[in-house]
């Protein structure tokens, strides 16, 4: 890494943090396991507030992040690269070869939380409340995974914080960083609403709401590769996520019971928990490993863009060589 001499930031981080029997380990990856940690000590601390068992806290912290693991996935598949995954269907679950969508990160998130919510007979809305700023932090990590990958760039700038990217010509809008920060800087913004003790929902709400409105015109900055109905995929998730917050704000505001009421009791590990606690441990533990091999980038583009640097991205087992998108 470097400061050119016109004063921007030269970006010379190797996205790889080393490589464990021919698969490669990435910063990205690693980052999604300290979001992981950080909400898992969060439930694990936050107990008082919602009467969650340790083995109960595993099974929430399990289904956030195979919801978001799945979802972004899926939505990557769906509404950016389903021409590639349309003729390539066996690099779907190659979650080593690249291809996470955020907003796909968010909905399996959500998706997640609701059938913990759903299998334990507990609120939607109280535990989307607790997780709003857990999840602005875990999204906030992401946006600096994705600027240590080198993606996501604004247009070309002069302004002293520009950055020259790997893969793109002169020096460009940081629009992940722009990103990154709008996601860290809604935690104080939800802690002072959950001071309030605001309707139940209305955290989460509040989250939904700010996240794509100030999304929204950051993303206009961005360049997208693919486009939907004249703006880009993420344009319209970013619509339909300020207009889900604010219609949600409004419901739980006339509707929802307040929150801010007596510490529960956290409950202490019964039958009820038919999966014994070290099974869940041990499948936590194996999911954040899986996490490290995860690269952010479009699928196709990933032996092309690192390989250079990395020629076992090339050639290897894990990394065939790709057919052109």
């Amino acid at each position: 890494m470097g400061v050119s001499t016109s004063g921007g930031f030269v970006h010379h981080i190797d996205p790889i943090i080393g490589t464990l029997g021919g698969v490669h380990l990435w910063w990205y990856g690693f980052i999604y396991v300290v979001g992981f940690l950080f909400l898992h000590v969060w439930l694990l601390w936050g107990r008082s507030r919602t009467g969650l068992s340790v083995g109960e806290v595993y099974s929430l912290s399990l289904n956030f992040a195979l919801g978001v693991l799945a979802c972004g996935r899926l939505v990557e598949v769906l509404f950016y690269e389903w021409a590639y995954y349309a003729a390539h269907p066996g690099h779907i679950p190659a979650y080593w070869l690249g291809g996470m969508s955020t907003h796909g990160l968010l909905l399996g998130a959500v998706g997640g939380t609701a059938v913990f919510c759903l299998v334990h007979h507990r609120s939607f809305l109280e535990f989307a409340d607790e997780l709003a700023i857990p999840g602005a932090f875990v999204m906030g990590m992401g946006r600096l995974a994705n600027f240590i990958d080198g993606q996501i760039v604004g247009p070309v700038t002069a302004v002293w914080w520009a950055v020259k990217f790997p893969d793109a010509e002169g020096f460009r809008h940081p629009v992940v960083l722009y990103d990154g920060l709008k996601n860290l800087l809604l935690i104080p913004l939800l802690l002072l609403i959950s001071r309030r003790r605001p309707a139940r929902g209305v955290v989460f709400a509040n989250f939904v709401l700010w996240y794509g409105l100030l999304r929204f015109f950051i993303d206009f900055l961005r360049e997208y590769p693919v486009r939907l109905l004249g703006l880009p995929p993420g344009q319209w998730f970013n619509i339909s996520m300020a207009l889900l917050g604010l219609a949600l704000i409004v419901r739980c505001s006339r509707t929802g019971s307040h929150g801010g009421g007596l510490a529960v009791v956290p409950r202490s590990e019964t039958a009820c928990d038919s999966v014994p606690i070290w099974v869940k441990r041990l499948c936590y533990v194996l999911l954040l490993a899986f996490c490290l091999v995860i690269p952010s980038d479009w699928t196709q583009d990933v032996p092309a863009r690192y390989g250079k640097r990395h020629p076992g991205l090339q050639h290897s087992r894990w990394y065939p060589p790709l057919p052109a998108p």
